[in-house]
């Protein structure tokens, strides 16, 4: 006779599975006393767990490949995602190159193949701090738009790549070079999006040349390298929610003592509207989340005046789940194209700031009634989620 014992209500394994299967079909000799279960094992008892156990260890690593969890990789800021033919691209800020993953399923990210596909030169205007690239498939080539600056912050502007590959990790990345208006402002975090046949270009930028305030600006393009039009604001810090930055004083160096940030934006298209999800707040306070900006179908998003601004955060930090400075997101959906999810970074713990805690979150969102988007809220690191 084999005699089993344990915590009944917090172990795990195998051991514990079977025995509280065997309890709750109140088997012979199985028993739980104050949380913990004995179970006496005649020889007839062990042929039928030995039948037993292989069911529930199948049950169990199926389940264990159905779900995954929080953060997809451990680091990783700004992270971007588009989907072509099957596969999921993945770049998020390194700071010093561009590297790409691919993966086809986002929950397996942690195991993607990556490659290196740019390394910045040792000087010039656009060899330092490479930040938010995103890797867009336009017009039957791959572009890739990042931020980087000649070694200051004052010098950071958007700069595109090119590959004809139909494979990006393979071919060569070509330099395409600038891409900015006629003002040549500072620039960072840009994407570009299709809308009713015309490409546009969205990106966070000063008004003027000195820091203080990131806006939301929008330009139309002529090629995914060129910007054709003048440029539009169409967002700028004005709720209390937006104006959470003072600066830390390990940051205070040229720098003002308080920058007010609209940054980030992404187009998500849905029944004609173009949403834009904007992080709002300094990306090294706890307050950083998710702003809205709408635009009704058939709008002309050159007008500044048809974009109208949600007055609450859209998706923020959540202090149950432990998750905090939720932003920077980007969108993707299923591979069977039935469930929209979200794509994030976000800290474990409080005052984590701007670094390398940033770590990407993935979760679905659903649709309001009012055809708006319903993020819902974080969701804790631990609670296991349907694969993508």
């Amino acid at each position: 006779m084999l005699r089993l014992g344990g915590d009944f209500d917090s172990g795990s394994g195998p051991t514990l599975c079977l025995a509280r299967f065997l309890i709750r079909l109140n088997s012979p000799g199985a028993s739980s006393d104050g949380g913990k279960f004995v179970y006496n094992l005649t020889p007839n008892m062990m042929n039928a767990s030995a039948r037993i156990f292989p069911i529930l260890l199948f049950a169990s690593l199926a389940a264990a490949q159905s779900t995954f969890t929080n953060p997809l990789l451990p680091s990783g800021p700004d992270p971007w995602v588009e989907y072509h033919d099957g596969v999921y691209y993945y770049m998020n800020t390194t700071a010093t190159n561009l590297t790409l993953w691919k993966t086809r399923n986002m929950a397996d990210l942690k195991s993607a193949e990556k490659k290196v596909v740019w390394t910045p030169p040792a000087t010039g205007p656009y060899s330092h701090d490479i930040w938010a690239p995103e890797i867009h498939f336009l017009a039957g080539k791959w572009y890739i738009y990042f931020a980087a600056d000649g070694k200051t912050n004052q010098t950071h502007r958007i700069w595109v790549i090119e590959n004809a590959s139909a494979d990006p990790f393979q071919g060569e990345w070509t330099f395409k070079g600038k891409l900015a208006d006629a003002t040549d402002k500072w620039a960072i975090d840009a994407s570009v999006f299709e809308y009713q046949g015309k490409l546009y270009y969205i990106w966070s930028g000063w008004e003027g040349d000195e820091n203080g305030t990131q806006s939301i600006y929008i330009a139309r393009l002529k090629n995914p390298w060129t910007v054709e039009s003048a440029r539009t604001r169409i967002s700028t810090p004005e709720y209390p929610w937006e104006k959470v930055g003072d600066i830390p004083p390990q940051l205070k160096q040229d720098n003002p003592p308080h920058i007010d940030v609209n940054e980030g934006p992404e187009a998500l298209l849905q029944d004609g509207k173009v949403f834009v999800i904007y992080s709002a707040s300094a990306c090294w306070t706890d307050n950083y989340a998710l702003g809205m900006l709408t635009a009704d179908s058939g709008a002309e998003l050159l007008d500044g005046s048809v974009w109208k601004k949600s007055p609450t955060p859209v998706f923020q930090q959540s202090l149950e789940a432990h998750v905090y400075a939720t932003g920077h997101n980007s969108f993707f959906k299923s591979a069977d194209g039935k469930t929209d999810w979200i794509l994030y970074h976000a800290n474990s713990k409080p005052g984590q700031g701007c670094g390398w805690h940033r770590a990407p979150r993935a979760q679905p969102f659903a649709w309001n009634a009012d055809g708006t988007p319903n993020f819902g809220t974080p969701v804790p690191a631990d609670k296991p989620l349907p694969r993508p």
